[in-house]
């Protein structure tokens, strides 16, 4: 199945595809199927990816939710800020989860061969177990070029104004922030992208006026946002305004926050579900608590947290 969901030709396969998946994972995930019999549902009368239903990211907090063949090669976990529980996201294999970011990522700017990547990830790379520095990390190892970085910001502008390839400067916002406030350095032929988290480090500020202030500090005319978390294999991307794009394996639905079985219409702003088929070998059918808008053409938009959520690391400010 790995090799379908990177080459699916239309909507109908996707759904095809995601049936199967569902099937498999209502058989196989122990704790996704508990949660499916608890609502009564029979799997074998899901007829339609409308119908299936979506287990709460919560569930990796407390349980294994793995359903892949011997022992997983990697545990992501997410940052728990606060004390609060990290999940933790078995993944079979790591060749999966390259091959899956580096497609997506490529998918919406190219050959990463032809950038330089800076991370500046502070939090993250002070930690065991991000799947969001594996990621930067192997991207890096492609480029060829590019670096983390931790609070040596002289040495990071130093570096990108002496690189001569187009460069993708990726932070976590509190450290874009500080970055921002301490040097403002105008950058040229890069792409800002942030990764969302202020992590109590810096106030919460609605993303529109936290992408000003980074605009008119770096001197570029959008800021790029990714969005992904441990949870899932995949990511998407925002190539400005906050609209995010998520590649073919990947589709994003809104549920009512006060009836979390219902799937509202494109256009209504509510809780986020995710399909993600590349998380082949845990749960592909995530209720987020993330709240946000779906589009007609599918893009969306991330506008906070549900209330009572736990503060995520990758989580995204605000509107």
């Amino acid at each position: 199945m790995a090799d379908r969901i990177f080459d699916l030709q239309s909507e109908q396969e996707f759904r095809e595809v995601a049936l199967e998946l569902f099937r498999f994972q209502a058989e196989r995930c122990a704790p996704y199927k508990r949660y499916i019999d608890l609502l009564g549902i029979n799997p074998a009368e899901v007829e339609s990816i409308e119908q299936i239903p979506f287990m709460p990211i919560e569930f990796f907090k407390t349980f294994d939710i793995y359903c892949g063949e011997g022992e997983a090669e990697k545990v992501f976990t997410s940052s728990n800020t606060g004390g609060t529980v990290a999940s933790r996201h078995p993944m079979q294999s790591l060749a999966h989860y390259e091959r899956t970011f580096t497609a997506a990522f490529e998918l919406f700017y190219g050959k990463a061969e032809q950038w330089s990547i800076y991370g500046l990830l502070p939090n993250y790379l002070a930690r065991e177990g991000s799947s969001l520095v594996y990621m930067v990390d192997r991207l890096i190892a492609r480029c060829g070029s590019g670096g983390f970085y931790l609070d040596e910001y002289e040495k990071l502008i130093a570096d990108i104004e002496a690189d001569p390839k187009p460069k993708i400067l990726l932070g976590v916002s509190y450290a874009l922030w500080d970055l921002a406030e301490k040097y403002a350095p105008k950058l040229t032929d890069t792409i800002v992208m942030e990764t969302g988290g202020m992590k109590g480090y810096r106030e919460e500020l609605p993303k529109a006026e936290f992408h000003r202030i980074l605009t008119d500090a770096f001197g570029v005319e959008k800021i790029h946002s990714e969005y992904g978390m441990a949870e899932l294999t995949s990511q998407a991307y925002s190539a400005g305004e906050g609209i995010f794009r998520s590649p073919e394996w990947m589709r994003v639905c809104v549920r009512d926050v006060n009836n979390p079985l219902r799937i509202l219409p494109r256009g209504s702003r509510g809780a986020i579900n995710i399909i993600d088929l590349a998380n082949l070998s845990s749960c592909a059918f995530i209720a987020t608590q993330d709240v946000g808008e779906v589009f007609s053409d599918g893009s969306f938009s991330i506008g906070g947290r549900l209330a009572g959520a736990d503060i995520r690391g990758c989580n995204l400010l605000v509107q």
